[in-house]
């Protein structure tokens, strides 16, 4: 798969800073000397980190080496390190570990989340946000236009799909199961956008990736054609002619006890 757009990314920064900062407004520490971000981008949220801990020393992890590039041109005083979250392990025990939108991607999260535990200090954090959003047009309606011929041929089913959350009780009793007091919410935002254009551009810079990965040029446009053309339908114009995008996101606090 080719690497990440940061500029396709960023395009949507501000939307995607928004679940960051409500994710930092509830970490319950205020004495931070050492926080991780898991999944760092261009350091939008790795930035969120650096203004609320200004003393403290700030490490952003990534695996796209062009989101790190940003990262480290945006805050040249942090550091930025290509690292795959799965086998990660801290130098020193870690005040806060945050994970804005990364740890979706990944798999096995039974095991991750307490690896993850692993590494935090006496009374550190552990905080996630995922989107939850599997269930909604945006998402169904990448499956189903890839599941329909000439896609079907093409895009394998199992390296496109994202997959499920566990349930909110599961990760509920995973964490406590791992030595943690939990708190536990979601949110849905609705985020306004101009015209079905701009919910397929915020798309492709992330869950339509491992779709398109395995189009050549054409066939993509083909393919984000067909899709468009389905979100038209399934995204109309609100009173003032922009559409609504509903993004559920689940959020996680796990404080090492």
């Amino acid at each position: 798969m080719k690497d990440w757009n940061p500029d396709l990314y960023r395009q949507f920064e501000a939307e995607r800073t928004r679940p960051a900062q409500e994710l930092l407004s509830r970490i319950p520490l205020t004495d931070v000397t050492s926080a991780t971000d898991l999944g760092c981008g261009p350091g939008n949220s790795t930035e969120l980190l650096c203004n609320a801990w200004p003393d403290a020393h700030i490490t952003g992890l990534d695996s796209s080496q062009a989101m790190l590039e940003q990262a480290q041109q945006r805050l040249p005083g942090c550091t930025f390190a290509r690292e795959d979250i799965r086998r990660w392990q801290a130098a020193q025990p870690q005040d806060v570990i945050y994970a804005n939108a990364s740890l979706q991607w990944l798999t096995e999260h039974q095991t991750l989340l307490p690896h993850l535990i692993a590494q935090l200090a006496p009374s550190g954090v552990l905080a996630v946000q995922m989107p939850d959003n599997l269930d909604q047009p945006t998402h169904r309606l990448m499956r189903e236009v890839a599941q329909r011929a000439p896609w079907g041929e093409i895009i394998d089913p199992q390296a496109a799909n994202r997959k499920k959350l566990l349930s909110t009780e599961q990760y509920y009793d995973l964490l406590c199961d791992a030595g943690c007091r939990v708190d536990i919410w979601r949110t849905t935002y609705y985020h306004v956008m101009p015209s079905p254009q701009a919910i397929v551009d915020w798309l492709r810079a992330t869950g339509l990736r491992p779709f398109l990965a395995a189009l050549d040029e054409p066939q993509q446009e083909a393919y984000l054609a067909e899709y468009r053309s389905e979100i038209v339908q399934a995204y109309p114009a609100r009173a003032d002619g922009n559409l609504l995008m509903a993004f559920p996101r689940l959020f996680m606090l796990a404080q090492k006890i």
